[in-house]
């Protein structure tokens, strides 16, 4: 059997084809461009970006009134990032790394926020935007955070610095957390807006990475940068608060993302697996193939299930912060099963560059790692079982 994208609740015109438009961009922008940008590590394919742009797939998900194409809820979200991340997981991701700046900004902005910095990410002519929380002391553990924020007149004052941050430099805003109370923990942490070029805010260099190398990660260093008191998001010490609200949206998001190079790697060793021959018969034919691949895509299907469940949970008000860490935790894992498995089922060619399924087992690592480990993932569903 070959797995789609096909959702156990029924859709709306505007959601199947938003699905339609964005397996069409998958598969003539995506796919074609997965293996060059890999090897350039360090190049951001702003040029891709600029066609998803163009044909409206970066701002999908912005409320319609600040001119975005209204489609914000989570399911929708999740159809398109599993079409996008199917042609390249990193591709996919920075295709719609806007949506995860927009979600602190949807959860704590004003109105007057929202149109300033929502708005400008709409059209041809989007910008890249960046969510600036890891340290090099602090991953999962965001309320360990050590930047601050200091109250000066008129605003506040950034020092600090940022690590593994997606998109920094390439990125024109920023939302960064900053703890304004060094004497708490989460309830220390605010959220705040910047705009690249802010005095004393400076970029290192590219870092190297294993996998995704279409989003460039650097550090970023906050020697007193000015912050204008409008430019808060929410209340001071409601930063956390945000970030854990976007950490349920993203993680189900980024669930949805391993779902789709999951789906990509099982394709690609289902269609090898009917045309290579090993002792005279095509190799789906031997027992052991032919199980391994029911095994992908059974746990492909039942992913996908999770994520779209998490999702639906979270578009209907409910509490969903257990159910979306058993999204991402199960889907990540899937995808390093479904990618290993593809390299297995290969054998010595899914070894060789010379196939994409060793670029996509090295990618879909990052999702067992990014918005919380799968060791916090499994900490925080403990916390929240019934």
């Amino acid at each position: 059997m070959t797995t789609t994208n096909i959702p156990a609740w029924p859709l709306t015109d505007e959601q199947k084809q938003i699905i339609e438009l964005c397996r069409d961009f998958a598969q003539k922008e995506i796919r074609p461009r997965g293996r060059e940008v890999d090897e350039a590590d360090v190049v951001t394919p702003v040029d891709i970006f600029a066609k998803a742009a163009a044909v409206g797939i970066t701002d999908f998900m912005i409320p319609e009134e600040f001119g975005g194409g209204g489609m914000s809820d989570v399911f929708t979200q999740c159809l398109v990032q599993e079409e996008l991340c199917w042609g390249d997981p990193g591709i996919g991701n920075l295709v719609c790394s806007n949506g995860f700046f927009s979600d602190p900004i949807m959860v704590l902005g004003t109105e007057e926020q929202k149109k300033q910095w929502l708005g400008p990410l709409t059209g041809p002519n989007a910008p890249m935007t960046s969510l600036a929380t890891t340290e090099p002391g602090s991953g999962s553990d965001a309320a360990s955070i050590v930047t601050t924020a200091e109250r000066v007149d008129g605003g506040y004052r950034l020092g600090g610095q940022k690590a593994w941050i997606s998109n920094a430099g390439a990125a024109r805003f920023y939302v960064v957390f900053a703890k304004t109370d060094r004497t708490q923990r989460s309830g220390g942490v605010s959220a705040f807006l910047l705009e690249k070029g802010a005095e004393g805010m400076t970029f290192g260099e590219p870092m190297k990475k294993m996998g995704q190398r279409a989003i460039v990660c650097r550090e970023i260093f906050f020697d007193n940068v000015f912050v204008p008191e409008e430019n808060r998001l929410g209340e001071e010490g409601q930063g956390f608060y945000g970030l854990m609200g976007t950490f349920d949206i993203s993680r189900v998001v980024l669930g949805a993302a391993a779902v789709g190079a999951a789906r990509a790697a099982y394709e690609y060793a289902l269609d090898y697996a009917k045309t290579r021959k090993q002792f005279g018969v095509p190799i789906i034919e031997h027992q052991a193939v032919a199980f391994r691949l029911a095994d992908m895509a059974t746990r492909i299907e039942s992913a996908r299930l999770l994520v779209h469940h998490a999702a639906r949970i979270i578009d209907s008000g409910g509490n969903a912060r257990g159910i979306a860490a058993m999204a991402k935790l199960t889907a990540s894992e899937t995808a390093m099963f479904v990618t290993h498995a593809a390299v297995q089922t290969l054998g010595g060619w899914g070894y060789s560059r010379e196939y994409p399924v060793e670029q996509w087992m090295r990618d879909v690592k990052l999702e067992e790692i990014e918005e919380g480990t799968s060791d916090i993932m499994m900490l925080v569903i403990s916390r929240n079982l019934d």
